[in-house]
């Protein structure tokens, strides 16, 4: 009697489990429905970041105005003014300004992604939920910032129609929300893959710093690629392998129809984007099992 009624017991607590946590092997064993579930913390995660900005600031939201005005500016005086450098005669402050956009939410999106296990090792070893859902609240709130930066350029654009500037707005305007989401992917993807690698090897955190860093002269943000295209057409390959260049050339030719766009070369884009998300992905779902006995 006493043997039934444990076993009773036994089969009605495990009936009321509704989620199991097991060490999963495989490496393409990612559980996308369980970070589903968890999406109420992604969102707790996006707001966190959003009020933790914030956060005893004079300005609040205005520092995202200042940083791509005062770069813009910066860009005029140096690149524009003092090197002479062309724009394609797109007015200077809607050619660095457009491009400023497109790299401050990489960068935004690479920068969060590639400190995840860095800057959430206390909770991560607490709590669990799935890892995932650190970097994806990252790209999430980055686009906050995003659509600040992106209304100033708008507002910059058209500032300069209404002085008789004359862009040739198209239809590849249509293929920014494209963009858009290859940037994060490609962000996300690369921040998640530097950030595996980064746990058993710190000093690679001084390496990526420092690419970053000349990986923004190795894409056109003040710079237009007509001018390499011109001078030095045998070193163009150089920038064409980056995929981040379709993207910005794109996107500035989407308002104002300078640049080189190519659907071959947005397409190589997009498959380098989708290869190194997806590498990224199987790498960090493969790390974080037990990147807590390494860090």
């Amino acid at each position: 009697m006493h043997k039934n009624f444990q076993s009773l017991i036994l089969t009605s607590m495990e009936e009321k489990w509704d989620i199991i946590i097991t060490n999963r092997s495989k490496l393409f064993d990612i559980d996308f429905r369980e970070l589903w579930r968890y999406r109420d913390l992604v969102l707790m995660y996006v707001k966190r970041d959003f009020i933790t900005f914030y956060k005893q600031t004079i300005l609040g939201p205005i520092w995202y105005f200042i940083q791509p005005i005062f770069t813009t500016i910066m860009f005029m005086f140096v690149f524009g003014g003092i090197a002479g450098i062309s724009t394609d005669g797109v007015p200077q402050a809607v050619f660095y300004m457009g491009g400023l956009v497109c790299w401050n939410y990489f960068s935004d999106c690479f920068s969060r992604s590639n400190n995840v296990f860095s800057s959430n090792k206390g909770i991560f070893g607490k709590v669990y939920f799935p890892r995932l859902v650190v970097p994806i609240a990252g790209v999430i709130s980055n686009l906050i910032k995003l659509g600040i930066q992106f209304s100033l350029f708008l507002a910059v654009y058209i500032y300069f129609i209404c002085q008789g500037v004359h862009f040739n707005f198209n239809a590849t305007v249509l293929l920014v929300p494209l963009l858009i989401v290859m940037m994060a992917a490609l962000g996300l993807g690369t921040g998640m893959l530097i950030s595996s690698l980064t746990i058993k090897y710190r000093d690679l955190n001084f390496l990526v710093s420092f690419g970053l860093s000349l990986l923004m002269y190795a894409t056109p943000v003040i710079y237009p690629l007509s001018i390499l295209k011109a001078s030095h057409p045998q070193y163009l390959w150089v920038l064409l392998i980056n995929p981040l260049t379709a993207i910005l050339e794109t996107f500035k030719y989407a308002f104002t129809g300078v640049g080189m766009f190519s659907w071959l070369y947005l397409l190589y884009s997009f498959v380098i984007t989708t290869v190194l998300f997806i590498w990224g992905l199987l790498v960090f779902n493969r790390v974080q099992r037990n990147f807590m006995d390494v860090i």
